[in-house]
């Protein structure tokens, strides 16, 4: 076999085989494959499209003799471009010439070379074909060197493929989002992702060290971000999806940058694709174009900017009316609400007022003026119609100049205040009753009610730390259960059910019961109860019940156990106004 690179080099079979290449043939067809990018391959320009070449010369035994068969493949490289070639026509034309000349230029344009699939956001590095003997060991990315199990726990995929005739190659993926590409945008809205990488290999079994070394370039047209927006009676609705720069963006509310603490009053939220802004038309940010009596037309204003350049990615520009009511109170109270429009940014509300000028806002700030004043005064105007009245009156600037009232020829026009009272109004109102039939009851309600039960040594109570608790034979034994976490008068506890066991397990065996709805009657040493009265540590006495016992040991095969013993007890909490049920009766 004689391979063109494009100088011959002549292989015999064995040796063609061991440099990654296969050839096979059949009593119809001969076949040679070779793996992309491989020493005997050589690219070559054809029409202006890069080509990766393959050609091979093959000699082989066949009946007739000696036969030669040539084969080649041309295969483009993974890139597109797209060319022009305008033909441009320049004429000259004198003053005083007869002719004019004229002569034609062939200008090609060609676009850079491009990725087709640069949308899938991954590199793809296919890198081989190696021998048996060469293992890929690191790899050094712009932040510094991993090796091949430290890249696949970041998540950079690396992989092994080993091929029929025993050569090996080697893959990686790096998605473009990874902090080891670099990123910068050479023109608006164009952003080129640079991966460089050095891939660290020995050949064994001398271990001996080499490197590959690859820069990958990739541009791509970023995606911008969509601003959408609605409005109801009282607030903007804002919604942004996200694009190609993800959230590495500066968003500013009516040109004030969008921080934390802004962000969580005007209620943020995002779900990784999108994020929302809900934010009152009265907010600071807001911007109020038009006045009138009935309405406000409000305006929000939304920008987002590339973080490292400033370049505007987007804008929103949301308009909405919004009602404006003036609220009249049965009492002839009036309450009315100004604003300062984008018209007039010099307004100071405060210096507005009613036809009076005494009459001035309730309250001011530097974009509202509320006024409260009643139906008969501040020169509220009265007007009869057949069956109501109209109270009006204005809120407008004005100038005090020597005690002289003087109006601005430039001030805007605000609001005329308008409430209808009517004259005569009957209003019937109706009623009916029915008697009740039961008293009413609170509903049954779940909860939980907390209740411990103490060892004494009848002046002190034991700790955790005192168990277990050594007692002989017939020593008493105090105990106290009490209803913690309550002060209600009306709960009183019951001890249902006591009895001892041998296990912690309250349904272990065996167990000797010491409280059966009062003292255990077959005891010989029965249970006695004693009386609790309120002190200084006892507030309700029904929340506690006390009770004492004679120490005692169970016996098996007629032996007495001195093991531990656990008391146990259920309580009831009863309601001491309705003592219907169970032990509660």
């Amino acid at each position: 076999m004689t391979f063109f690179t494009p100088e011959p080099v002549a292989m015999v079979l064995r040796e063609a085989e061991q440099a990654g290449y296969s050839a096979m043939t059949t009593s119809t067809r001969l076949v040679v494959r070779s793996p992309y990018n491989t020493a005997e391959t050589y690219m070559e320009d054809v029409a202006g499209v890069p080509m990766e070449v393959f050609k091979v010369s093959t000699y082989y035994k066949a009946p007739q003799g000696l036969s030669i068969v040539n084969l080649a493949a041309a295969c483009p490289t993974y890139h597109i471009t797209f060319t022009v070639e305008p033909m441009l026509e320049v004429l000259w034309k004198g003053d005083n010439a007869q002719d004019d000349i004229k002569y034609k230029i062939l200008f090609p344009i060609t676009t850079p070379l491009m990725p087709t699939v640069p949308e899938d956001g991954v590199f793809r590095v296919q890198l081989g074909a190696f021998l048996h003997d060469v293992e890929l060991r690191n790899i050094t990315f712009s932040t510094g060197v991993l090796t091949v199990e430290e890249s696949n726990t970041r998540g950079f995929t690396v992989q092994e493929h080993i091929f029929p005739n025993g050569t090996k190659g080697y893959s990686l993926q790096v998605a473009f989002n990874s902090d080891v590409v670099m990123k910068h945008n050479p023109e608006a809205l164009v952003t080129v992702y640079t991966l460089p990488l050095v891939f660290g290999f020995i050949v064994l079994p001398e271990e001996t060290p080499f490197a590959h070394a690859e820069v990958f370039h990739v541009s791509l047209q970023d995606v911008l971000p969509i601003l959408t927006g609605t409005c109801d009676h009282s607030q903007f609705y804002t919604s942004v999806e996200y694009g190609s720069q993800g959230r590495n963006i500066q968003t500013t509310v009516g040109y004030v940058p969008l921080t934390r603490e802004l962000a969580e009053s005007y209620g943020f939220q995002d779900n990784g694709t999108h994020f929302s802004l809900v934010i009152p038309y009265t907010a600071k940010e807001t911007i109020f174009e038009l006045f009138a009596s009935h309405y406000v037309r409000a305006r929000l204003d939304i920008l987002l900017y590339d973080i490292n350049n400033q370049w505007l990615l987007g804008d929103l520009f949301l308009t909405c009316y919004f009602p404006l009511t003036t609220t009249c109170y049965s009492n002839g109270t009036i309450t009315a609400l100004a604003m300062k429009t984008q018209s007039v940014p010099s307004l100071n509300p405060s210096r507005l007022t009613l036809r009076d000028p005494a009459c001035k806002p309730a309250y001011s700030d530097d974009r509202f003026a509320h006024f409260s004043f009643t139906a008969d005064s501040c020169g509220t105007t009265r007007t009869f119609f057949d069956n109501y009245m109209l109270y009006e009156n204005e809120i407008s600037i004005s100038y005090l100049d020597d005690g002289a009232h003087n109006d601005s020829p430039v001030d805007p026009e605000y609001q005329t205040v308008s409430c209808y009272y009517m004259v005569n109004k009957t209003e019937t109102l109706a009623f009916s009753y029915k008697p009740r039939t039961y008293d009413p009851k609170a509903e049954i309600g779940t909860g939980q009610l907390m209740v411990q039960m103490r060892l004494s040594s009848y002046d002190d109570f034991y700790q955790g730390q005192d168990f277990p608790i050594v007692k002989y034979l017939r020593q008493p034994l105090y105990f106290e259960v009490e209803l913690m976490q309550s002060s209600d008068p009306h709960l009183e506890l019951i001890l249902e059910n006591c009895w001892a066991t041998l296990q912690e397990d309250r349904m272990s065996l065996p167990s000797w019961d010491i409280i059966v709805d009062c003292g255990n009657r077959d005891d010989s040493y029965m249970t006695t109860f004693h009386p609790v009265v309120s002190d200084t540590r006892v507030a309700v006495p029904s929340h506690i019940k006390r009770f004492s016992m004679k120490m005692f040991a169970f016996i098996k095969d007629e032996a007495v156990l001195k093991d531990e013993i656990f008391v146990h007890c259920d309580a009831v909490i009863c309601d001491t106004n309705s003592q219907d049920d169970g032990a509660c009766r």
